[in-house]
């Protein structure tokens, strides 16, 4: 896939298997997903929003404990590679470059459990 955006994982315990695993986190600009690599749980997300006019991140209060991490990216709005700060809670995804604020909000859309179709 050309479009690679924020490819990392996460080591957490799975909401749908319990077990301690790695979430592989996925984002590019039609779409993110987070896999579970134990069980194949999928939750995906789809964009609401993206916004370079303010500082800050979307951070709605979830199910599920809310992830804050850290990730180099290329940014898809000033093409810098450098930190990006992921926000991740059970019904929202958000990405935001450190180098020029520049926000890209998703909003959960589809869980499933099964294969994903962003290629590593």
């Amino acid at each position: 896939m050309m479009d690679r955006f924020i490819f990392t994982r996460y080591r957490t315990t799975c909401y749908n298997c319990g077990e301690e695993s790695d979430q592989v986190i996925k984002a590019v600009p039609y779409q993110a997903q987070v896999i579970c690599q134990n069980c194949g749980a999928t939750r995906i997300f789809v964009p609401r929003i993206e916004d370079v006019a303010k500082a800050g991140s979307y951070t709605p209060i979830g199910c599920f404990d809310v992830w804050q991490l850290v990730t180099m990216a290329a940014c898809r709005h000033c093409r810098v590679t450098g930190p990006h700060d992921l926000t991740i809670g059970c019904n929202h995804f958000t990405v935001r470059c450190r180098n020029c604020d520049f926000t890209h909000f998703y909003k959960f859309d589809l869980e499933y459990i099964g294969q994903c179709p962003i290629e590593e």
